[in-house]
């Protein structure tokens, strides 16, 4: 695990950024603390931080260049097939001076071209520079589970895996209207876009090619969901499980290799209880880490990862958090994010990688389990819709109901209140619009109402329009289920959750690896009927089913929350005079001219209300952002 970042020069001028590598280098020290190196030839350079993970010594620094000197390369990620590949390749007489997965990939390049980089099973984004042709091959993995940033101008083109190297570089800081408008509704930024105007997410499974002036860009990876061979698929459910216990059990064990201490989350939920149980098949007395909430006992379930970690006799570590404990890490996660993330889950993550850090180097998780096989109450709501019936008649006939009472996230009762409201509103729409409602927190036009005139006019209702419209583009009118996963994996996975897991881990030096999100597995997973995954009464219905030999009872039959950090409390606390005197202070909003002050004024009105309902999440999106302007903005 590493970071990378470089220069590619088209004119004189680009190569102005070749002498910024050490600047961006030294932004991304976080995710690689053990070691860093630069490589500067002609027209190209590459800079790159090291988290040793694999051959700790000196013989697995980068960059790394192979014998001839002609081809060099800079990885972030980790290969898990990469002994297989190496063995294939020694076979064909090429020699290796490391026991990296760095050499194999670049010896792979050498070997087979480009075309190589569908053999990799792993997580990467790379870049490999040829010095004979003068050409920079940068790719990114299937998933998104490692970022890549990229940066063209008729000068040049810039990468990194984090958007501060970027900036180290020298991009310009122009806002993206469009972005911010987006991350309003959805509290992140969905690819190719990000916070600044023509810096772009390269988008998981591509990758770039470029030589002389060219850019090519190629999607290399799609995951292969189609209907008709979903409809095909001959296999019984039965055994539909027990090829998905093999699948994740190489998966897990693919994911044991490791030079440095490794360990497991183990939250109590499922996806992470499976992928410990396989672990431990593996890994004698694995360390597991979990933690616990003392100030919010809705959201804890210690109890349930205590049950898992006695059953495979881990070696378990319980990180007990008070809400103080909490809010001392928030500015600490605030100044590493560097463009606007309100996840606010983000913080549980951080803490827990930070935790974790001090014990092991890598962790798995249960990460992807949700977006591949239904985990999402969601994803049961709208089975629900397109089964229709008198129950979901019902919810809709209350909708007056669900308007007036008070909704809430931090109670058993206001979150069914507002998940009825929510139901009801998406039994009325159409898949792409009840998909996008779910998927958000606030509408496009509550979002619009938060800008000013002039930062509306900005936004473009045309080009809005179509980035909606693309990421929407695989859910149809007489489509299914499998059609809204596919759309989670290509939307809530990189850009939310995996861009949470990587943010915070990275921030901490921690490697997090997540065998759900095996290709093997994925592939699978879009090859199975939607009965396969939810029904009328079950979520992730062949993960529950396919593991329960290897779990404690207690895990089934209990309703599936995600940890709230307690937002409200804070806002209505510590947090208030920085929304009522500072960020969102109505001069310095009107002062700014991002946002309309009266829109402001109303969302903070509706915050300290006794019906706040998800204010607090939408108050906490327009702070990350305030925080985030006022450190790369001003």
């Amino acid at each position: 695990m590493c970071g990378i970042t470089g220069a590619y020069a088209f004119s004189d001028s680009g190569r102005s950024a070749l002498t910024r590598l050490q600047a961006a280098t030294d932004a991304i020290e976080r995710r690689g603390p053990d070691s860093q190196g630069h490589f500067v030839y002609d027209q190209c350079g590459l800079g790159f931080r090291r988290l040793a993970i694999l051959d700790l010594s000196a013989d697995g620094n980068q960059p790394m260049t192979d014998e001839s000197g002609r081809y060099t390369i800079v990885f972030n990620g980790e290969i898990f097939n990469y002994r297989e590949l190496r063995e294939k390749l020694l076979k064909k007489g090429y020699r290796f001076h490391s026991q990296t997965d760095t050499e194999v990939i670049l010896n792979l390049y050498i070997s087979e071209g480009r075309s190589f980089i569908k053999k990799l099973n792993g997580f990467f984004g790379f870049a490999i520079y040829d010095k004979e042709e003068n050409s920079l091959f940068i790719a990114r993995d299937r998933y998104g589970v490692k970022p890549l940033h990229v940066y063209r101008d008729e000068d040049r083109l810039l990468f990194g895996s984090e958007l501060k190297s970027l900036l180290a570089l020298g991009v310009p800081r122009k806002l993206d209207y469009v972005a911010l408008s987006q991350y309003l509704q959805l509290n992140y930024i969905p690819g190719p876009a990000t916070i600044f105007k023509g810096v772009k997410k390269l988008l998981p499974g591509h990758y770039l090619f470029i030589k002389g002036d060219k850019v090519v860009r190629k999607r290399w990876y799609k995951v292969p969901y189609d209907p008709k061979k979903v409809a095909k698929n001959k296999l019984s459910y039965e055994e539909q499980q027990k090829k998905l216990v093999t699948l994740m059990d190489e998966a897990v064990e693919r994911r044991l290799v490791a030079d440095v201490p490794l360990g497991s989350f183990l939250s109590g939920g499922i996806d992470s209880s499976v992928v410990t149980a396989l672990a431990a098949r593996h890994t004698p007395h694995l360390n597991t880490f979990s933690i616990g909430f003392r100030d919010e006992p809705f959201f804890d379930e210690t109890k349930y990862a205590n049950l898992v970690a006695k059953m495979h006799n881990t070696n378990h570590t319980v990180f007990s958090l008070s809400n103080n404990d909490l809010y001392e890490h928030l500015f600490q996660m605030l100044d590493y994010f560097d463009e606007p993330f309100a996840d606010s889950s983000a913080l549980a993550v951080h803490v827990l990688s930070q935790r974790t850090r001090q014990h092991v180097t890598v962790a798995l998780s249960g990460d992807g389990a949700d977006e591949i096989f239904g985990g999402y109450n969601k994803h049961m709501g709208d089975f629900r819709v397109r089964q229709g019936g008198f129950k979901a008649e019902a919810v809709t006939g209350l909708n007056l109901l669900w308007d007036i009472l008070p909704k809430s996230r931090n109670s058993y009762l206001g979150n069914k209140i507002r998940q009825f409201q929510r139901f009801s509103r998406g039994m009325l729409s159409g898949p792409k619009d009840r998909y996008w409602d779910w998927a958000s927190f606030a509408s496009e036009k509550e979002a619009h109402n938060l800008l000013s005139p002039d930062s509306r006019r900005k936004v473009g209702k045309k080009l809005a329009a179509k980035r909606r419209k693309d990421i929407l583009e695989h859910i149809h009118a007489d489509g299914d289920l499998n059609e809204v996963l596919l759309t989670d994996t290509l939307l809530v996975l990189p850009y939310d959750m995996l861009t949470k897991v990587d943010l915070m881990s990275m921030a901490n030096s921690l490697e997090v690896r997540t065998p759900f999100l095996d290709y093997k597995v994925v592939n699978f997973a879009f090859s199975l009927p939607v009965s396969s995954k939810v029904d009328g009464t079950m979520k992730k219905k062949i993960v529950q089913d396919a593991f329960r030999p290897m779990l404690p009872p207690e895990l089934y039959d209990r309703p599936k929350h995600g940890f709230e950090v307690p937002l409200l409390k804070w806002m209505r606390g510590e947090l208030r005079p920085l929304i009522e005197q500072d960020l969102l202070a109505d001069d310095y909003i009107a002062s700014q001219g991002i946002f309309d002050v009266a829109g402001v004024q109303q969302l903070k009105k509706q915050l300290f209300s006794n019906n706040p309902g998800d204010a607090h999440a939408r108050i906490w999106a327009l702070l990350v952002f305030q925080y985030w302007w006022k450190k790369y903005m001003l």
